[in-house]
């Protein structure tokens, strides 16, 4: 792991993923959360202000990157919900969980990163139960050919800075090739550069 990997990246990603509308969306749909949980990319934590803790079970929290996870089990430790939480510091393509475990998904801003979504949505649609949710928010392609060009054209550049990350992922096609089906999809942009502000939130069920 080279010295921006792990001191500067994870301070990076955390203000990025912290910006006011990343936030707004983190609130309309983590609230939906319920039982035992898995969040996968759980990053720096960014999502534990939003979780209702009286509906909440567990969480078992999923990312490759230890300084984040180290940064993510302090925010439960300050919250004083670390009871609550289990970390794994692994990739979401292989999950070491048994199968129809988890009431509730939950994915934010971390969809563009993974190496394979598709194998990534495998598992998480094999670890949930039968009516389990899978509850998302991501940003991604954006529905205008100009803003588009400039995605395809940017994302390999800004992978190698912003760890993985992919600004042209159609989210929605993403989730429904992984067979899932939608109870709520929302797109917008959000307050940002167009490239990087598409987003994609809802509720997903297995189809």
């Amino acid at each position: 792991m080279s010295i921006y990997e792990k001191y500067i990246l994870p301070k990076f990603l955390d203000f990025a993923c912290n910006l006011k509308g990343f936030q707004n969306k983190r609130s309309q749909i983590v609230p939906y959360a319920h039982g035992r949980v898995l969040e996968i990319g759980i990053g720096s934590g960014l999502n534990l202000d939003f979780y209702d803790f009286s509906k909440i079970d567990s969480i078992t929290g999923i990312d490759p990157a230890l300084p984040s996870i180290a940064l993510a089990r302090e925010r439960t430790i300050k919250k004083g919900v670390n009871d609550k939480f289990s970390f794994l510091a692994l990739s979401a393509e292989s999950l070491p969980l048994q199968d129809n475990y988890f009431d509730t998904a939950v994915i934010a801003y971390s969809l563009c990163t993974i190496p394979n979504p598709a194998e990534a949505l495998h598992e998480i649609r094999r670890v949930l139960k039968p009516e389990g949710k899978l509850l998302f928010m991501e940003h991604g392609l954006s529905p205008e050919q100009t803003t588009q060009r400039w995605q395809h054209r940017l994302t390999p550049y800004w992978k190698k800075l912003a760890g993985g990350c992919h600004m042209n992922r159609n989210i929605e096609e993403i989730l429904q090739n992984a067979g899932f089906k939608f109870k709520s999809l929302n797109k917008k942009y959000i307050k940002g550069p167009k490239i990087l502000a598409f987003n994609y939130y809802g509720i997903a069920i297995k189809s």
